[in-house]
């Protein structure tokens, strides 16, 4: 059974936090043997335009055909002033069932201090509605990130144990994977529901 995981890096920034964080996890899936494929959405290098806007440049096209092969994802969100960024907003208003309906999804929060949590709840609240994005229960929260993950020794105690949750929740996510495919493949969406409620 193929399984392809698509890593969102919801940051604006380029060469951020939540890119090195998307990096460290698409490594991790690799180094366990979890995937056939991991592939890296970076939407500070490939940004859409600001939705509804026309895509000019078919960036959506290629990001659309990237996400109709995942079957599973992992979300990363920076908080920026307790929220989830604009890249991360827009992009969700641009996915929607065909690209994202029923396939499970790790939510993973990057803070520079000991935030993180907010942009988890925002996206939890409104990103599933159209998309039909079935978010795990678990999540990760990358705390302090700055210290986290910059090296293949971890720096401290805090840097294990997320390391040791990391690996956890990457094999959980498999785990729902497996599950979710029977579902998706028996759903049927007449027109008229295409949108949540």
């Amino acid at each position: 059974m193929s399984r392809h995981i698509v890593l969102l890096s919801g940051s604006n920034r380029s060469n951020s936090q939540s890119l090195k964080v998307a990096k460290y996890l698409r490594d991790r899936l690799e180094q366990l043997g979890l995937c056939d494929s991991g592939e890296l959405l970076n939407l500070a290098s490939s940004r859409l335009p600001l939705w509804p806007e026309e895509d000019i440049d078919g960036i959506w096209n290629v990001q659309q055909t990237i996400l109709k092969k995942a079957t599973a994802l992992i979300v990363i969100s920076p908080e920026w002033n307790g929220m989830a960024c604009p890249a991360l907003k827009n992009f969700f208003l641009y996915a929607g069932l065909g690209e994202l309906g029923h396939k499970p999804a790790l939510l993973v929060g990057v803070s520079a201090g000991l935030g993180g949590a907010y942009p988890i709840a925002e996206l939890r609240a409104s990103s599933y509605k159209n998309s039909r994005i079935m978010y795990l229960p678990e999540q990760l929260i990358i705390r302090n990130v700055e210290s986290m993950m910059n090296s293949e020794i971890p720096s401290d105690e805090n840097d294990i144990r997320i390391r040791t949750r990391i690996d956890w929740a990457l094999h959980l996510l498999c785990q729902y994977d497996d599950a979710l495919r029977t579902i998706r493949t028996a759903i049927k969406h007449p027109p008229e529901f295409s949108t949540g409620m």
